[in-house]
């Protein structure tokens, strides 16, 4: 069981290495953001001893349609793919979104989570300590994939999966086009335009969840299919873009683990019980069940809380979000007395810390761009020099007991 009082704790005395220019935003907040309105803000930086390369791939199931645009007559995926560098010097670091992205962030970021200021940051700004195209290491590396939040980027998973891959680990995020806030291809199609925005209007019901949960354990596993053929060889990226050297053969499908936060945690733990390549699991604080229905009854278990799955699956939640439909499904999954599930707890938290959030809110506030009561309700009043190590030391230590890097 892993030790509630545990979670907490963090090397507090890496905080200086993990907030290395986050002072940004702060230094600004004394004469307010600057002329254009452009606060930058920082992501933490990782502790691993590896250097890290980055990225992306648009991969294209030509089996299934789009369920939520009609016209959309395939279903697409883009991903990020972080992993150990051989090099980096001549690559340049990427930014956590792209241009296109962030300017529709602005607008979808403050719809999904009003805490968000609506002006006066530069979202395109925010640096990611990883290297775009740099060559892979020559070792075959576990693989883990992430899922973000419904409403939410793969973008503000990057914090957490620079970490992982700075520990020796190849992190695959995923963003679920119609669900994610925003997805910027790498083109236009006949179909759709270059940036697709969200489909999702409001709180999921109970079959448009199904829907997307469906759909994203879907997009997952066929995200594994193409890395498989990335391992053997080839290029599944949709546009043929070169991939970095080395990358294919730094995957050991052997070793395959699966994280999310909230319907992406959901999603982590379906995947496990429903796909046996997948060997581990870490729900961020997602459901176990369907949503009530119209009656208010109590909604559908999902078959892995149902049944229990007999591979790890740690559910890391916070004392600052929980309820009744929670507690109801998570504690399904924990009574199953053959199952490997374990369960952790983040004090003075909520939501939102999982994500990168857990680092810019802080910045967000010291800026004057966030009260302090959006921060607190966005992802707690723990400081963040405690929750992101705390966050990435559960994390890791999870997969680093059950999918070990070396």
């Amino acid at each position: 069981m892993v030790d509630r009082r545990t979670v907490t704790k963090s090397a507090v005395a890496a905080a200086a290495l993990l907030f290395t220019g986050a002072g940004a935003a702060r230094a600004r907040a004394a004469g307010g953001p600057d002329p254009a309105g452009a606060v930058t803000l920082r992501l933490p930086a990782p502790t691993g001893p590896h250097r890290i390369g980055v990225t992306t791939l648009h991969l294209v199931d030509r089996s299934r349609r789009d369920p939520w645009e009609s016209a959309i007559p395939v279903r697409e995926v883009m991903t990020t793919v972080f992993y150990p560098a051989r090099a980096v010097h001549g690559h340049p670091v990427a930014r956590q979104m792209t241009a296109d992205a962030a300017r529709s962030f602005v607008e979808s970021g403050h719809a999904v989570h009003p805490e968000l200021p609506e002006t006066g940051v530069d979202w395109a700004a925010t640096a990611t300590h990883a290297h775009t195209n740099a060559p892979a290491q020559a070792v075959r590396r576990p693989v883990l994939l992430y899922g973000p939040g419904g409403g939410d980027p793969r973008t503000l998973g990057t914090g957490l999966a620079e970490e992982l891959a700075s520990r020796g680990y190849v992190v695959v995020t995923i963003d679920h086009p119609g669900d994610a806030s925003e997805v910027d291809f790498p083109t236009a199609t006949a179909h759709r335009e270059k940036l697709r925005p969200t489909a999702l209007r409001g709180t999921p019901g109970p079959e448009l969840f199904r829907t997307m949960i469906g759909t994203r354990i879907a997009d997952t596993r066929f995200v594994l299919d193409q890395l498989d053929a990335l391992a053997s060889g080839r290029n599944p990226d949709a546009e043929g873009r070169p991939m970095p050297p080395g990358l294919g053969r730094a995957l050991d499908l052997r070793r395959v683990g699966v994280y999310g936060h909230s319907a992406g945690g959901t999603t982590a733990a379906e995947a496990l019980y429903e796909d046996r390549r997948i060997r581990a699991a870490v729900n961020l604080e997602g459901y176990l069940d369907y949503p009530p229905d119209a009656s208010g009854r109590q909604g559908e278990l999902f078959p892995v809380a149902r049944d229990g799955v007999d591979r790890p699956l740690l559910l890391l939640g916070t004392d600052g979000f929980r309820d009744e439909r929670f507690e109801r499904s998570w504690s399904a999954v924990l009574a199953h007395p053959q199952g490997r599930t374990r369960r952790g707890l983040l004090r003075n938290a909520t939501h939102g810390v999982f994500t990168d959030y857990a680092a810019l809110a802080p910045q967000l506030q010291a800026a004057g761009l966030m009260t302090a009561e959006n921060r607190v309700h966005l992802v707690g009043a723990v400081d963040p020099a405690t929750s992101v190590p705390s966050v990435r030391g559960c994390v890791h230590s999870f997969f680093a007991r059950h999918l070990p890097s070396h």
